[in-house]
């Protein structure tokens, strides 16, 4: 009990302090592209932003791949830091650049470094697949999408605390200071913190945990016959399915809110993306609420992603920000179903392979929106003219077809956990 104690104490502090270094560089990073983006033609100026955001996501995307994988074997020998703590290198080399090029006023396409430096170091793959392999280690199977959701609900708290001051601190300038200049800072700053916590303060015995996975295997706490390939494809497809709807449909909405009708400005795009981070604290009070009523996993799952089928589909219509805030309403259980499949699956594979498993789970993501993005993209251009919102309905259907290979799964476990029952009989 000590080990785990310890583990859910630690890492806490270090994901707080990272999603706030986080949303200073989104907001940052997107009211950057608006300004030097700027175009009288809206549409023009709508390319501009998507095609910029297009190359970067997709080399977001891309450089990771073999960093991540690397750093997973490493987590797995029982060095959990390492896939934390290099990534963390990377965000803190990365945000500086962004810095610098809003000091120096260097053209946008510098900021292309960005992403590389970022995914050579592992990236966001390596990073969170490391804080869900720790968080899944010193928990045991029954409580396990709790204790990934409480890890989601302080990634989302801090996530909304900075996105509410990113837009006000973004417009904070001097004649000295560019604007944009002290969020970058703060930005760049906070990840130091983090990288020094995370290299010499984060405490994690990994002989303890070793042996307390060892000994829960052993007793049979994690059942080795329950593992099914089937069931771990199927998680991985609806996985794949659903993280392209989401993000195909996010990264279209972070240019759709900067055009007319919305238009949002520094401030508005703050509290958008805290809008986004409250999502965290409703999913957790949703995901605490279905396991008190003994909702099944893979039903809490199918709920998340009926909630986000209908906000997107009429995030689609929106015109007006009031309209835009109840469309993000409607989906406040959005984030329930990553954190919840993580947990599936981390029930079909042994403690020993959590970093590469997660971290697998994470590049799938990213290899099939390296197709997606480049498709959603030339969509959403297409329709600028005609309905901008169609890319929404898209991203509605994916979450659709999403719900098919999870329902697969919910009925398989079904039948299996009611063959153990008779035999337990």
């Amino acid at each position: 009990m000590a080990v785990m104690m310890s583990c859910r104490e630690y890492i806490a502090p270090l994901v707080f302090c990272a999603q706030v270094a986080s949303s200073f560089f989104d907001t940052a990073l997107q009211m950057l592209v608006k300004e030097r983006c700027a175009n009288p033609d809206s549409d023009t100026e709508q390319k501009a932003i998507t095609n910029f955001n297009m190359t970067f996501n997709m080399v977001l995307k891309f450089m990771p791949i073999v960093p991540a994988i690397i750093l997973a074997k490493v987590g797995d020998k029982g060095y959990r830091k390492v896939p934390i703590v290099v990534p963390l290198v990377g965000y803190f080399l990365s945000r500086g650049l962004l810095l610098l090029d809003i000091v120096m006023e260097w053209p946008l396409q510098v900021l292309y470094a960005v992403p590389v430096i970022h995914g050579l170091c592992g990236g966001y793959a390596s990073y969170w697949a490391g804080v869900m392999a720790l968080v899944s280690v010193c928990s045991g199977a029954e409580e396990r999408s709790v204790r990934i959701m409480r890890t989601e609900l302080v990634y989302g708290i801090a996530g909304f605390i900075g996105s509410l001051a990113s837009g006000h601190l973004f417009n904070l300038y001097t004649v000295d200071l560019k604007q944009g200049a002290i969020l970058s800072s703060f930005s760049v700053l906070l990840y130091f913190l983090c990288l020094l916590y995370a290299a010499f303060f984060l405490q994690v015995d990994v002989s303890e945990l070793g042996d307390r996975q060892e000994r829960r295997e052993s007793v049979g706490i994690i059942n080795h016959e329950a593992r099914d390939k089937i069931n771990i494809a199927l998680l991985f497809v609806g996985g794949i399915l659903y993280d392209i709807a989401v993000a195909g449909g996010m990264e279209m909405l972070a240019a759709y809110v900067l055009k007319d009708p919305l238009n949002w400005g520094a401030t508005e795009v703050g509290y958008g993306n805290a809008a986004g981070s409250l999502l965290f604290i409703t999913s957790f009070v949703g995901v605490k609420i279905f396991t008190r009523c003994s909702v099944r996993d893979e039903s809490m799952v199918m709920i998340g992603m009926v909630s986000f089928a209908a906000g997107i589909y009429s995030m689609a219509f929106v015109t007006t920000t009031p309209m835009y805030y109840l469309a993000r309403s409607i989906t406040l259980f959005a984030l329930i179903p990553m954190p919840t499949i993580r947990s599936l699956l981390s029930k079909q594979v042994k403690g020993t392979s959590y970093g590469i498993t997660f971290v697998m789970l994470q590049l799938s993501f990213k290899l099939a929106s390296l197709v997606t993005t480049p498709i959603y993209t030339e969509i959403y251009q297409a329709t600028l003219d005609t309905f901008p919102g169609f890319v929404f309905i898209l991203s509605s259907i994916f979450t659709v077809l999403s719900m098919i290979p999870i329902s697969i799964v919910g009925c398989r476990s079904a039948r299996h956990d009611g063959y153990e029952r008779i035999q337990g009989n």
